[in-house]
């Protein structure tokens, strides 16, 4: 059967077949050999099966690469309550998820230090179904601590423009900013920024109550615009590497599009509640809808999708962002703000990508191969030789209906609740071993990652 870059097919322990894998190269029929957790070879539908290798056929059941979601917030430790590793990753894996890159916040402690990043190795250690690898923070009084954090294989730095929510992770001010960015930049670090100017939000009118509306008013559209306008122009001037998360506003997408083109080092994300929910559609007092920046009107919506598909916006991840059912009252001022997604996330882009025409292969890109490429993790985003056994096995055309109480996040409140959405996971492989299938689990398989150079 021959070699494909430098390894052994016929060591091959793994082959999984299908009418349809989704390769870089695009969709075939094909056999996907795998020995030791890695991809050996991509081969025909109808390759000779290596002597010893166990055959999975998969039908037109189809082969994708496992996501790769780098904005999760997985509160563990010191929020477990909110949410846990445990829990986390067994809905990601659930949700065709492979890897994750936690959040630096809202686990006590925030990874700010080095101490804080081993108390939450040490936490994930024997509790991840999938991959798990970890954002550093950037705050106003640690930029000692960036360079160590770096060289201990944090894949970034995340900082806040705004008021974050939590005490313990204050935001950057435009001079903080330049400090902590100079800094990261020193050691070709990456900055994710979530971009709202605190000005713009105070002149906002403020009412609080249920109506969805008057939330929305609260958080215009113009304080992204600003702190996104304010970050490339000092990433522009640092020749500093910068990522817009979670963008809400299609009005900086304009921007966004000339700062690519004058070459400025910046990347940008969506979530699947931007392109999936519209604020037209949120009741009054449904604060599982409440995120920060807000879900906006379909027209925005629209463009947002364009700017997916013309690459203005690289890829797509969940914030998932949970809390316990209590904290989402009524009231949209006082209401926790976070979307729980992890388990449906490829579901619901899916559903909506291909109202609009798009192939699952426009998903892989935005849902696996880019969020790999963003953090650096080559061995993950994509089924070549030579990258992990990652897999998900989806039934595209089979559709279900979201019930809270079928998902494994630790509190089950979703904004999907009786949408029916396309799309089913019917098994998760993690280094070619099925992690789960049909809802049953295996014990937690996944490593800690770090970023290497």
């Amino acid at each position: 059967m021959g070699r494909q870059r430098g390894v052994r097919v016929s060591d091959a322990e793994l082959v999984l077949r299908s009418t349809r894998v989704i390769t870089p190269e695009g969709t075939r029929a094909a056999s996907v050999a795998v020995s030791a957790g890695k991809i050996t070879a991509v081969l025909g539908h109808d390759a000779e099966v290596p002597s010893g290798a166990r055959l999975v056929d998969l039908g037109d059941d189809v082969l994708l690469p496992g996501l790769v979601d780098t904005h999760v917030h997985v509160n563990d430790p010191g929020r477990t309550e909110w949410e846990g590793f445990w829990t986390a990753t067994r809905a990601a894996a659930a949700g065709g998820i492979t890897t994750l890159v936690d959040m630096p916040l809202n686990s006590l402690p925030p990874t700010t230090t080095v101490d804080n990043l081993r108390t939450k190795q040490e936490v994930a250690a024997d509790k991840a179904h999938i991959d798990v690898g970890f954002w550093g923070g950037a705050l106003p009084d640690n930029v000692k601590d960036l360079r160590p954090l770096h060289e201990a294989g944090v894949f970034g730095f995340k900082a806040f423009l705004s008021p974050s929510g939590v005490d313990e992770f204050p935001h950057l001010d435009q001079d903080r900013l330049a400090r902590s960015l100079a800094e990261i930049t020193s050691f070709g670090g990456l900055l994710i920024v979530h971009a709202e100017d605190p000005h713009h939000l105070d002149a906002a009118p403020q009412h609080g109550g249920p109506k969805y509306a008057d939330f929305l008013a609260s958080r215009p559209r113009d304080a992204e615009d600003t702190a996104i306008a304010q970050l490339i122009a000092q990433a522009k001037r640092l020749h500093a590497r910068v990522h817009v998360l979670h963008l809400s506003s299609s009005d900086a997408l304009p921007l966004i599009a000339e700062a690519k083109r004058d070459g400025v080092r910046i990347t940008v994300e969506t979530c699947p509640h931007y392109l999936t929910l519209t604020a037209e559609e949120v009741p009054d007092g449904a604060s599982e809808f409440k995120c920060c920046p807000p879900i906006r009107e379909s027209a925005n919506q629209d463009l947002l999708w364009q700017a997916l598909a013309d690459g203005t916006v690289d890829c797509v991840v969940t914030d998932h962002s949970p809390s316990t059912a209590d904290l989402k009252t009524d009231d949209f001022a006082t209401a926790w703000g976070g979307i729980s997604g992890l388990q449906l996330s490829l579901a619901a882009v899916w559903t909506e990508a291909r109202r609009r025409g798009h192939g699952l292969e426009d998903v892989v890109r935005w849902m696996s191969a880019r969020t790999a490429q963003l953090v650096g993790l080559d061995q993950k985003g994509a089924i070549e030789a030579g990258r992990d056994a990652d897999f998900a096995v989806l039934a595209p055309d089979e559709t279900f209906t979201v019930d809270p109480a079928a998902l494994q996040h630790r509190n089950r409140v979703t904004a999907y609740a009786g949408k029916t959405l396309y799309g089913v996971v019917k098994s998760t492989w993690l280094r070619g071993e099925r992690i789960v299938a049909d809802g049953e689990f295996t014990d937690p398989k996944g490593r800690l990652l770090t970023r290497t150079d």
